[in-house]
């Protein structure tokens, strides 16, 4: 073969080999490609499934060794047995007499197999019916609990405790929901799991658990609601005691019957579902079962659950037994007690509060009856306080410059389309502040807020300590807006200190085990919110208002100032007042605010008031108000005619600084426009002193004599027909 042909042959071999290169590499690279790809992936996924997996080994190591730890760290069993949860208080009057101890009630420990098996079941069903399986916490609880948690269909992680973490919360955590709560009571309940048995814990949980009213336990349970130990406990009472835990004073027998029977029906068929009982034995008629009799509980208990919480704010947390030294006066309590009683229409409530100079509470009832309804109508209830709220109108009005005797106008009167009426439906014309106080008139309310402002009128109920909310549309001078009676006592008891503000206060002092004082209330100084001529003269509107108004059933033989209210239809009818530095509030209506036939401020209400308020101030003196009213300068100030006589009685200084006597002037001339002149003989205007001091010179001419001071025109006889508020 020739060189040229070995050229060509080589030439195309290299042409040829490069085609089949070609060929062959575009599929090549493109499945190397492909297969590189899920390489990569499955390196990644075996990557991160390696470090899941260390990760999860090294948390359950973590894990074992903090539930070893705890484990390890647990009290034995004879000490969580002998551990009594909860803290005794001692709630004493201000006599130092014990008004009621506050504490855990305790029964005889029932070991396990003393336990009726009724019991223990239900208490599986309802609250942990996987507990003889898990190990202290619940995996598939909690899973769920999760994924809710995710999705947001639940925003915290309740409702996933086992028994076992119930357990371990009450007797070493709190109450609060936080996750790290929530892990460290894991743990703990898995440490639980590891040391003692599920008999132990049961036994520990059954004999511990709160069920409401102070009793700890079944056996206290048992014989708080049915009277016997809980080893005679019936299906049915088993059923009622584990219903409580989840919300004991919700379902309390002896808060709500029917709530109590509701839940117990719901125990019962879990226990049919997991087969505890018969269907049968589901059926039983619960609400046949034969609760405890109470004892009286007497309205003190008002004032306790009023008092209690307070101590949360004002001590450290102490888990010691303390004694909470109050206010309260027993033989007040008494008599407030017993007046709501004695003078409350039947289906109606009534509430209390009676306060010292001070603020301190020497009375409250927030009910006729604890036992039947513990809900505290004195400190809690919003309610309309209708006209007793005009003490705030009147206030307002004072301040700005009327007094009791200015005249003012009963007339129809209509404000941004509001138009108020009088409770006798009449209008008297012309009268004075203090008999359209004395008698509650509306329209001169409604007058007096629109003319001083309605913000002005909330302003001062704000200063004398009310904080509900108050609105301001015109109808708000009437008492439109909702009070409790704590509040509206207190502004009263701001007008018996003389216009300095107080705020009520249950405790003086707390002490601890050993006597030592833990808390001591400190004498609060605050200044006056309005100036004395202000409380002077709202003291004898008040006193008016008792004495010849709506306020004569208050009369208790001693001066007395208060006001009464009434709202619409005689839903809430109100007296609040004070005397011989004890100012009380009453109020009556119905829970539901329905009308209560006859009810009215001046009625029922007050008739109570005068009834405590016998008793209450009995020893104490004879207290006169003062009333005297010493006005400040920029009310003194008598009107400009009389300042300075009438225009054309003014001497007239020319532009040249001349003198001019009024008798003299020419009509052009007149600064006034006054027209004529006068006699020779009429007397200056101003005095000689005036005059020379103003013309800078001595003036020959007799100085007109001083005129009289003014006279206010004499009262008028009473014009209205007295009607109750």
């Amino acid at each position: 073969m020739s060189k040229r042909g070995e050229r060509l042959q080589n030439k195309g071999g290299r042409g040829t080999r490069r085609a089949a290169t070609q060929r062959t590499a575009g599929p090549a690279s493109d499945g190397g490609d492909g297969d590189a790809q899920p390489s990569r992936v499955r390196r990644w996924v075996g990557r991160v499934a390696v470090w899941s997996g260390g990760l999860a080994l090294l948390g359950l190591i973590f894990l074992a060794f903090a539930v070893g730890f705890a484990a390890s760290s647990l009290p034995d069993y004879a000490t969580l047995q002998a551990t009594q949860p909860g803290q005794t208080i001692v709630i004493r009057a201000r006599d130092g007499r014990e008004l009621v101890e506050i504490g855990p009630s305790f029964g005889e420990w029932i070991d396990y197999p003393d336990i009726p098996e009724n019991m223990t079941n239900a208490m599986i069903a309802v609250e942990d019916k996987r507990f003889r399986s898990h190990f202290g916490v619940d995996p598939v609880r909690l899973t769920g609990a999760l994924i809710e948690g995710v999705t947001g269909s639940r925003s915290r992680l309740g409702g996933t405790s086992t028994i076992t973490q119930q357990l371990a919360r009450n007797l070493f955590l709190n109450n609060n929901r936080s996750l790290d709560r929530k892990a460290r009571e894991a743990v703990l309940a898995l440490a639980l799991e590891w040391k003692f048995s599920k008999e132990q814990i049961l036994e520990l949980y059954l004999n511990k658990v709160y069920f409401g009213g102070g009793a700890y336990g079944i056996d206290s349970a048992s014989r708080k609601f049915f009277s016997h130990p809980a080893n005679a406990l019936s299906v049915e009472e088993a059923a009622i005691i584990a219903g409580l835990v989840k919300a004991p004073s919700q379902y309390s027998p002896t808060a709500d019957v029917q709530a109590a029977v509701d839940r117990a029906q719901v125990v019962l068929g879990l226990m049919r579902e997991q087969g505890y009982i018969s269907a049968d034995q589901a059926m039983v008629d619960v609400s046949a079962v034969q609760l405890k009799e109470q004892a009286g509980q007497n309205s003190v208990r008002y004032f306790t659950d009023w008092v209690l919480p307070q101590l949360d704010i004002i001590l450290p947390e102490t888990y010691e037994p303390i004694e909470v030294w109050t206010t309260l006066d027993t033989g007040m309590q008494r008599a407030a007690t017993a007046a709501i009683e004695a003078n409350t229409p039947g289906g109606a409530q009534g509430a209390l509060v009676s306060l010292d100079r001070d603020g301190a509470i020497l009375a409250l009832v927030g009910g006729t009856d604890y036992v039947a309804s513990n809900f505290n109508r004195a400190t809690t209830a919003l309610r309309q306080p209708g006209s007793a709220w005009k003490l705030f109108v009147y206030l307002a009005a004072l301040e700005a410059g009327y007094t009791p005797e200015d005249k003012v106008v009963d007339t129809p009167v209509t404000i941004d389309g509001w138009s108020p009426r009088n409770s006798n439906g009449r209008n008297v014309g012309e009268t004075d502040l203090r008999t359209a106080f004395a008698y509650s008139i509306n329209t001169v309310a409604a007058q007096l807020g629109n003319e001083v402002g309605f913000g002005t009128v909330a302003s001062m109920a704000r200063r004398f300590g009310v904080n509900s909310k108050i609105d301001t549309n015109p109808s708000m001078v009437l008492g439109a807006s909702e009070m409790r009676v704590i509040e509206m006592t207190q502004a009263f008891a701001g007008i018996a200190a003389k216009g300095v503000p107080v705020a009520p206060y249950g405790i003086t002092k707390v002490t601890g085990a050993s006597g030592e004082v833990l808390y001591r209330r400190e004498a609060q100084r605050q200044s006056a919110a309005v100036p004395d001529y202000v409380v002077a003269g709202i003291t004898d509107l008040l006193q008016a208002a008792v004495q010849t108004g709506t306020g004569r059933a208050a009369d208790i033989g001693r001066p007395v100032a208060g006001k009464t209210g009434t709202t619409s239809s005689n839903k809430d009818g109100w007296f609040i007042g004070f005397s011989s530095g004890i100012t009380t509030g009453v109020w009556m209506g119905r829970d539901d605010a329905k009308a209560v036939p006859g009810l009215q401020g001046g009625r029922a209400p007050a008739q109570a008031f005068a009834a405590y308020m016998r008793y209450a101030v009995r020893s104490r003196p004879v207290e006169e108000f003062d009333v005297k009213l010493e006005l400040p300068d920029w009310q003194l100030e008598p009107d400009e005619e009389a300042m300075f006589g009438a225009p054309e009685d003014y001497y007239y200084i020319d532009e040249n600084g001349n003198m001019v006597e009024p008798a003299r002037r020419e009509p052009d001339g007149e600064p006034f426009g006054v027209e004529g002149e006068r006699g020779p003989n009429a007397p200056p205007a101003a005095s000689q002193d005036f005059l020379e001091e103003a013309t800078g010179g001595a003036l020959t001419q007799n100085p007109r004599p001083p005129r009289e001071p003014r006279r206010s025109a004499p009262p008028l006889p009473p014009a209205l027909k007295p009607v109750e508020d």
